[in-house]
């Protein structure tokens, strides 16, 4: 049985990306925004459930999640379609429990991405029992193993990233709906944009130590605002406002299930820390709440509505901005607080510099947070993965 867990450790280290050769650094991606910041937000909530990134080949999909294994504590792990169920989970050796009456767990591949990256490549082309176990570690931050009797529990929190080509067939609705983002990439059809991707991907391959080089300080600061917007998370205010506001929203969209709501909530409070932590004059004062902005709830949606609103397979992607724009309204003029606050003053809330608006936010420019004045402010901070409730 020694020489079984050998070979079961020696095809996970085969599977897990090792960090030795130069990988093209995420800051000099080009054209793949909005892919680039579900990945960051998802790194620092993965409760919110995962991406799912579809799209045609030749995207930067691959190329995109590999830069991201750098910025987290772990490494990249690959699960293949042909893996076997106990490769993936885990297994149990029964043969030691019936000898010394211990349990050995062998751990797989949901164990090894502990702290990194899951990447399942055309995960639509896995079986549906390996999806939903994959899906289940993802939501819970922990895989489970019962075999014989015999049951066992670890740690394995890490991003989920899967990506599938529709051309080839489509998730069913059901494991759909279980990825907490999902963001369609296309391939620019700007001249100049295309151009510019050709020529980083030639400089690259020419000479990739030169090139990490010359984008280190870039990725630098990226790391250094990853870990300011990790230690704020936990200061984002989930207040009932918010809360019903998100409601409003996932109604108006006719969405099933509360799922969508749950995920919102997750990638607007995560949105929120992102903001604030690229912005270092807009930090908050110990103990002072960082609040939801409408503009964080917007960001959120459009990357966890799509997939869940889609009811024919031939239903265009993505989301009607008209109608999100009209639902983000109308959902701020019957959730606003009552309580008047004064406004803040020129001095107390400067306008961000345009050169902070790092090219990975949204569209729109980051707003101040405004700061809680009021002691008695209703609704608590929820902490990661906690039920939300009210006040």
């Amino acid at each position: 049985m020694q020489w079984g867990r050998t070979v079961l450790m020696e095809k996970i280290t085969s599977a897990t990306t090792a960090q030795t050769e130069p990988t093209f650094p995420f800051t000099a991606i080009v054209g793949q925004q909005r892919l680039q910041l579900a990945l960051i937000l998802t790194a620092l909530s993965p409760e919110i459930g995962g991406v799912v990134i579809r799209g045609e080949k030749g995207t930067a999909k691959t190329t995109t999640v590999r830069a991201l294994a750098p910025f987290l504590s772990g490494s990249l792990v690959n699960l293949p379609l042909g893996a076997t169920e106990d490769r993936v989970v885990g297994s149990i050796d029964v043969e030691t429990v019936l000898t010394t009456g211990h349990a050995q767990f062998n751990p797989g591949l949901l164990s090894a991405a502990d702290g990194g990256i899951l990447y399942v490549d055309e995960i639509n082309l896995l079986p549906d029992h390996l999806v939903d176990s994959v899906l289940d570690a993802a939501a819970t931050g922990r895989v489970v193993v019962e075999r014989d009797g015999i049951s066992h529990s670890a740690t394995s929190r890490f991003v989920l990233v899967g990506t599938m080509n529709p051309e080839e067939g489509e998730l069913r609705p059901q494991l759909l709906d279980r990825f907490g983002l999902a963001i369609d990439v296309t391939a620019s059809k700007d001249p100049a944009v295309r151009a510019e991707i050709v020529a980083r991907r030639l400089d690259f391959d020419a000479d990739p130590e030169s090139f990490v080089t010359r984008f280190a300080a870039d990725d630098d600061a990226l790391h250094a605002r990853i870990d300011r917007a990790r230690a704020l998370l936990d200061d984002v205010e989930l207040t009932p406002s918010i809360l019903g506001q998100i409601a409003t929203v996932c109604a108006a969209f006719d969405v099933d299930g509360m799922r969508a709501d749950i995920v919102i909530a997750r990638t607007a409070r995560a949105h929120a820390a992102w903001r604030v932590a690229g912005d270092e004059s807009a930090q908050p004062a110990p103990g002072n709440p960082i609040e939801i902005t409408a503009e964080d709830i917007k960001v959120a949606a459009e990357m966890a509505l799509p997939h869940r609103r889609r009811r024919d397979p031939f239903d265009e992607p993505g989301l009607d901005q008209e109608q999100l724009d009209d639902a983000l309204q109308d959902a701020e003029e019957q959730f606003r607080d009552d309580q008047n606050q004064p406004e803040s003053s020129p001095e107390s809330d400067p306008e961000p510099d345009a050169e902070q608006v790092s090219q990975f936010d949204s569209n729109s420019e980051p707003q101040e947070p405004q700061q809680s004045n009021s002691a008695g402010s209703k609704g608590g901070r929820a902490a990661e993965g906690a039920p939300f409730r009210r006040s």
